[in-house]
């Protein structure tokens, strides 16, 4: 699941001293959200209302394979179909397949789905789409690719966010408190212009295209950083990403606040914070193909 926004747009000039997000930062953030939250998404596929264990499952959006995995590991009889647009994350998420000697049980698509004809993505009995539907700019069709696609019976995993973790306290930075809510308030702005249905409610939408809504589950996310060395990492790569979408969009001492926390060489890195957590919400609809 992709809780930091891999698309998020770049926009401002450089501004002090600061680590301008590039591809490989965007993967990192891709593996350090699997590894973070790896115990939640095992929640969700275990609440997933499964008849059978499903045999070919195809992962929309996959990004560099933190649904894949999970599914592999959870669903030992199956196959995954990976599928995203990003050529480089299929090849990462290949890279890892092999690494895992899973690469008999992985195949991986690239495609763009606002296409509007899809490849052969075979009849699979359970497909998942965690933080990729969003995406979409028609997800009404894809919702029908999706129904069309289903083998009968089979099960349609949405998984939406509420929009990108928090990590710090309400009021740090000391000289500029509550600096994350308004960084994040300026890239929800953004985000709302280019992506319109990030947060969505799906279920609707999926009983439209066919569906029959079987499930809903929101799932809060509270995770102490001091329990796990990678949330800080975790912390600076979504903040990074985020400072490259709101640089010319907030004000400028809370963008020298925010480049304080993201140099990694200087006293005020978020790499030095032993007060973080992880925090966010996400929402699972299962919806079946009658």
């Amino acid at each position: 699941m992709n809780h930091a926004d891999p698309h998020a747009p770049h926009h401002g000039a450089p501004h002090g001293h600061h680590h301008e997000p590039t591809s490989d930062d965007q993967a990192e953030i891709l593996d350090l959200d699997a590894e973070v939250l790896a115990e939640h998404t095992a929640s969700l596929m275990a609440w997933l209302p499964l008849e059978t264990g499903p045999h070919h499952i195809v992962d929309l959006g996959c990004g560099t394979g933190a649904g894949t995995f999970a599914l592999l590991d959870r669903f030992p009889d199956a196959h995954v179909t990976a599928v995203d647009a990003s050529a480089e994350h299929l090849q990462r998420l290949r890279t890892k397949a092999c690494a895992r000697g899973a690469q008999g049980r992985v195949r991986t698509v690239q495609a763009d789905l606002d296409e509007a004809a899809w490849p052969d993505l075979g009849a699979p009995d359970l497909v998942w789409a965690s933080a990729s539907m969003h995406h979409v700019a028609h997800p009404d069709r894809a919702l029908r690719a999706v129904h069309q696609l289903l083998a009968p019976g089979g099960l349609f995993a949405v998984v939406e966010l509420a929009g990108q973790p928090r990590f710090l306290p309400a009021d740090a930075p000391e000289d500029r408190p509550g600096l994350e809510e308004r960084v994040h308030a300026a890239a929800d702005r953004l985000h709302d212009e280019l992506m319109p249905h990030r947060g969505a409610d799906w279920g609707p939408m999926l009983t439209a295209a066919g569906f029959t809504v079987e499930g809903e589950r929101t799932l809060t996310v509270d995770i102490d950083g001091t329990r796990d060395e990678a949330v800080g990492r975790y912390a600076l790569g979504v903040l990074r990403r985020i400072r490259g979408a709101v640089a010319d969009r907030i004000a400028p001492d809370d963008l020298t606040a925010l480049d304080q926390l993201l140099d990694t060489d200087g006293a005020h890195s978020v790499l030095r914070r032993d007060d973080l957590t992880v925090r966010t919400e996400r929402t699972a609809w299962a919806a079946r193909r009658p």
